[in-house]
C-alpha cells in the first residue's frame, strides 16, 4: 500500500494547485468505466452491473489534484445523452475494451461524435484508456491508434494508455497525463462550454 501511495504522489506532485477539472468518463457498455472509476475512488475491484444513468464521483489520488468524473452509461439507447454531460468538460476519459476487435469501428465513431459535439468544450484534452490489456488477445496501444484514427483527432490533445481496471496497472500513468494536458489546456486560455 505505502509502494501505490508513494507512486502515485510522484505521479501528481506537478498538479497540485488549482480547483476540481470535471472529467467526462465515457465508452461503449462493458468498456471497464465503472470499474476503472471506483478503482481509482476507493482501490477495490468492485463487482460492477451496467450502468444505468450515471456515477459520479470526486477522486482525489492525492492532496491537492481532485478531479470530478462522470461515469456515463455506455449502452446504445444511453448514448444519445450522453451530450447533456458536455457542459463545463475540461477533460475526456474514453475506455475501450482492448478485446473487443468487433467494436473497435463503433468505438471510434464515438468518440469522434464526443470531441465534435458542439456541447462539448473545444480542445478538451482526451484520454483513451486502452482497458483489458491483461486479456489473451488484447490490441496494443500501437493498433488502437491506428483502429480509433487518433492521429486524425488534431483539434484535442490526447493520450492513450494500456490499462488493467481490476489491477490498477495504467490507471495513474494515465490520469497523469491527463492532468498534464489540462492544465496545459487552462494555462493556453481553453474554456469551457458554460
Amino acid at each position: 500500500m505505502g509502494l501505490l501511495i508513494s507512486k502515485m504522489t510522484t505521479l501528481f506532485r506537478e498538479w497540485s494547485e488549482g480547483s476540481p477539472s470535471r472529467v467526462l468518463m465515457l465508452g461503449l457498455d462493458a468498456a471497464g468505466k465503472t470499474t476503472c472509476l471506483y478503482k481509482l475512488k476507493l482501490n477495490e475491484t468492485v463487482t460492477t452491473i451496467p450502468t444505468i444513468g450515471f456515477n459520479v464521483e470526486t477522486v482525489t489520488p492525492v492532496p491537492g489534484l481532485s478531479f470530478t468524473v462522470w461515469d456515463v452509461g455506455g449502452q446504445e439507447k444511453i448514448r444519445a445523452l450522453w451530450r447533456h454531460y458536455y457542459y463545463g468538460t475540461h477533460g475526456v476519459i474514453f475506455v475501450v475494451d482492448s478485446q473487443d476487435r468487433a467494436r473497435f469501428a463503433e468505438a471510434r465513431e464515438e468518440l469522434f461524435g464526443i470531441v465534435n459535439a458542439q456541447e462539448m468544450t473545444q480542445g478538451a484534452p482526451v484520454l483513451v484508456l486502452a482497458n483489458k490489456q491483461d486479456l489473451p488477445g488484447a490490441s496494443g496501444v500501437t493498433k488502437l491508434i491506428d483502429e480509433l484514427h487518433l492521429r486524425n483527432l488534431t483539434r484535442n490533445p490526447w493520450h492513450i494508455q494500456g490499462a488493467c481496471a481490476t489491477t490498477g496497472d495504467g490507471l495513474y500513468e494515465g490520469l497523469n497525463q491527463l492532468a498534464k494536458m489540462i492544465r496545459e489546456f487552462k494555462k493556453s486560455g481553453g474554456k469551457v462550454s458554460q
